[in-house]
């Protein structure tokens, strides 16, 4: 059989719209955007890649708790949600906070996020989506749930989720994609693979050649994207969500793509197991100098307008940051007070003993 597993393998080829200079290559694949929907897909990269420059720092100031640098995966994350609606459901990934934003998380809730505080949790009115999932995986169990109940309610959404390469080791990934392809589930399974499950090498988790191949065992369509061309990131997404709101059942995308950080902000040393010659040759892959490259030789970009976009993300991570700061410090009640409706007894005890320790 092994002939049979060749040929399959052979089907997956990597989609791309922009090469590394910026030129287009498939042109029957170009996706319709205007002039300004192009502008503003870069001016939600740039602002994002400072979101993630000013996070790292703020981490090292001891400003921020917990955070996964994004730098780099800026086509990979913010090019699939250019390509949803406001009425999707977002799933997000521990890494997938810039999703998060753009989806209409506030700046400042993201930061109360990364600091552990019950608030970064709780989305918006309108915000329709579950905080950042820390267990690898599991998010891809809640999305054919989510999307199995958009598809039963006749809703034109979908349910979008984000894992790494090293989640589609787990076994919620086949079982989501399994339970999502069985029931023609509205949505979109989106696999970034930046090579490194922290610091495992894809090769040594499976024995795939592609990670999109695995959508085959689920019976449901699979493709594999450069995950830095923001332009084949987003076509591959616009299709998915036209096929699953369809009725033509989820989509597996795996973007090949590349965090230029370590795995996160908690003692990683990315140079203990990736290669300088490595990051170097991912560097020219850049989505962001790609896409400015692409916009600038349609006279669509000028260096003063990338500035006016990094000056405003500077702005708004100072705003943000100083409401976070203010924001009221959660205490051991707040815990007790939103983990049940009605407290059993042991915690009606414990609430009484933390009200009297707090109000001294």
């Amino acid at each position: 059989m092994k002939h049979v597993l060749n040929k399959v393998e052979k089907k997956f080829k990597m989609f791309q719209i922009l090469n590394e200079e910026g030129k287009v290559v498939e042109k029957d694949d170009m996706p319709d955007l205007s002039d300004e929907e192009l502008k503003e897909l870069m001016r939600r990269m740039v602002y994002t890649r400072i979101l993630d420059q000013r996070s790292i720092a703020l981490n090292r100031q001891g400003r921020l708790g917990f955070y996964a640098p994004t730098a780099g995966q800026e086509a990979s994350q913010i090019a699939s949600h250019f390509a949803l609606e406001k009425e999707d459901f977002l799933l997000p990934a521990y890494r997938d906070v810039p999703q998060l934003i753009w989806h209409g998380l506030p700046l400042y809730q993201a930061f109360l996020f990364s600091r552990g505080h019950f608030h970064g949790n709780q989305m918006p009115e309108g915000v329709r989506a579950l905080s950042p999932q820390i267990i690898i995986g599991a998010q891809y169990i809640q999305a054919a749930g989510v999307g199995l109940g958009m598809r039963l309610r006749g809703k034109d959404a979908v349910a979008v989720t984000y894992t790494g390469d090293g989640g589609t080791s787990q076994g919620d990934f086949y079982e989501g994609i399994n339970f999502a392809g069985v029931y023609d589930a509205n949505c979109i399974f989106i696999v970034q693979n930046n090579g490194f499950a922290i610091s495992v090498p894809r090769e040594m988790q499976t024995k795939a050649k592609t990670l999109a191949q695995k959508a085959v065992a689920a019976g449901i369509e699979g493709i594999q994207v450069d995950g830095m061309d923001p332009l084949a990131v987003y076509a591959a997404t616009k299709h998915a969500r036209e096929r699953a709101i369809k009725g033509e059942g989820p989509m597996l995308i795996e973007t090949i793509t590349y965090r230029y950080g370590p795995h996160t902000m908690a003692g990683d040393d990315p140079t203990r197991y990736r290669t300088s010659e490595l990051d170097s040759e991912w560097e020219k892959k850049d989505p962001i100098v790609r896409f400015r490259k692409f916009l600038e030789e349609k006279g669509l970009w000028t260096l003063e307008e990338e500035n006016q976009v990094i000056e405003q993300a500077k702005e708004d991570i100072r705003e943000a940051i100083k409401k976070a700061d203010q924001y009221p410090k959660q205490k051991v009640t707040d815990f007790i007070e939103n983990m049940f409706e009605e407290l059993p007894l042991n915690l009606q005890e414990q609430m009484e003993e933390y009200k009297a320790k707090e109000s001294k």
